[in-house]
């Protein structure tokens, strides 16, 4: 059996169960622009989905909120394993939920292809606290980069990534602009000239710093106060203020970030103060240090 036609006529939805009642096995291939997702389905049970580089549940979930593209179910074909175990009633119905919460979501944020941008709020004087999810959608947000490509370089689904920009873009941290308008604003401008850091690095005690420089355009700024806040969260674990061997690490990422290297330089910076912390307080000292810093891993 050969079904086949448009995403806007029948959501996913609709023609998975159409087929599921018939206990069919098959694969729907689902297409929307370059993107390719696949559905498979065993005697009328869904047991595993794709699409891009999300498997599983996940990957209903995602394909649920497609509105628009092509699907083609071809019967017989099987999947090499299995990633879905939940009933598809149960399944359905928590894709149905989220293109529900969608539909909240989407007053804000047109498309999974739209993309975020960082915007400095008027009159922004207090402290800007972040959830570890909250930082690790904004490290990704570069003005360019789509709700979907940063979910992809995250390894997240886009629905939590819009999730989480939601409530940025409510405290008008984030904007949010279409693809179209982030290529034309791509043209490349000259590189405003940054403050060099003083021999003892920026005082940083809050997200705020970080955040308001990110939001300027000011990248090596941003990673100097990133590199300044890791140096501090790794004394503050090692009970090791000033430590010659911390600071040491520190002055040399600093010396990175002044050859234009970008974030991974921080990475690098945490991962080699997880041993000095370790050296210093013992494992579990340098496990807290650690999880404490995975947003930025």
């Amino acid at each position: 059996m050969s079904f086949q036609g448009s995403l806007k006529e029948l959501p996913l939805a609709d023609i998975v169960q159409l087929v599921a009642v018939s206990g069919k096995t098959g694969m729907f291939a689902l297409s929307r622009g370059a993107e390719q997702g696949a559905v498979y389905i065993q005697n009328g049970q869904i047991t595993h989905a794709k699409v891009n580089d999300i498997e599983g549940e996940d990957a209903i979930y995602a394909l649920a909120l497609w509105n628009e593209g092509q699907f083609q179910f071809s019967a017989g074909i099987e999947p090499d394993g299995r990633t879905i175990t939940r009933s598809n009633t149960n399944l359905l119905m928590e894709a149905a939920r989220r293109s529900d919460e969608w539909k909240i979501l989407s007053r804000k944020i047109p498309s999974t292809e739209s993309v975020p941008q960082l915007v400095c709020r008027e009159g922004l004087s207090e402290p800007v606290t972040l959830t570890p999810m909250e930082w690790l959608v904004v490290t990704g947000i570069d003005g360019f980069k789509s709700i979907e490509e940063i979910a992809r370089a995250a390894r997240i689904s886009a629905f939590d990534v819009a999730k989480t920009l939601y409530g940025l873009i409510t405290a008008d941290l984030v904007g949010i602009r279409s693809k179209a308008d982030a290529r034309a604003a791509s043209a490349p401008a000259p590189p405003a000239a940054a403050p060099a850091p003083s021999p003892a690095g920026p005082v940083v005690t809050t997200h705020s710093g970080v955040f308001n420089a990110v939001t300027r355009g000011d990248e090596r700024r941003s990673l100097q106060i990133l590199c300044t806040k890791v140096k501090q969260e790794a004394e503050s674990a090692a009970l090791a203020p000033g430590d010659p061997a911390i600071d040491r690490l520190y002055r040399a990422a600093l010396g990175e970030v002044d050859k234009g290297r970008g974030l991974d330089v921080v990475r690098e910076l945490i991962r080699s103060l997880e041993q000095t912390v370790a050296a210093l307080r013992g494992r579990e000292a340098s496990l807290a240090f650690r999880e404490k810093m995975a947003p930025l891993l």
